[in-house]
């Protein structure tokens, strides 16, 4: 049996995953402006290692899950959103995106999550449709909310029950 290439993230991949972050970085899924140098640290009191799985396929993180809460609600944790995917490009057309999201809907499901969201911009159709292949339905749409690259963007929230 292969090992799966997915695991936790560690403290000592702070480094590797700053690098993949700032690598993709795009206006197809970021609303936040370019990453410049110096760069704030990957990890923070607001993203621990721990909220985030990893792809590994030997040499370190070539994509990376964050999960999270979607607001600090005690009526709302039931409830994990994905904040953040990203795979190399590289290591792209492996099937990595499709086993970080199935292993994020397994590791929230663990932690007692029966729903897990999303948010993806509209006009990122690849991430949509996988999203969608993995069960996640559009519950959602702010027309037009960003403003990216001089065009107006949909902001598409998206999510699914964990309970099957």
């Amino acid at each position: 049996m292969i090992p799966s290439p997915i695991r936790a993230a560690r403290p000592d991949d702070a480094e590797a995953l700053s690098l993949l972050d700032h690598a993709t970085w795009s206006t197809r899924h970021a609303v936040t402006p370019r990453p410049q140098p110096p760069f704030d640290p990957f990890f923070d009191a607001d993203h621990r290692p721990e909220d985030y799985l990893v792809a590994d396929l030997g040499a370190g993180p070539v994509g990376y899950i964050r999960l999270g809460f979607p607001t600090r609600l005690a009526c709302n944790r039931h409830v994990r959103q994905i904040q953040g995917l990203a795979v190399a490009e590289e290591a792209r057309g492996r099937g990595l995106a499709r086993a970080l999201l199935r292993a994020a809907c397994d590791e929230a499901r663990r932690r007692g999550a029966t729903r897990l969201t999303l948010r993806v911009l509209g006009h990122n159709a690849p991430a949509r449709a996988l999203y969608a292949s993995e069960g996640f339905a559009v519950e959602g749409v702010l027309p037009g909310e960003f403003l990216l690259d001089g065009a107006y963007v949909d902001d598409v929230f998206m999510g699914r029950s964990l309970d099957s």
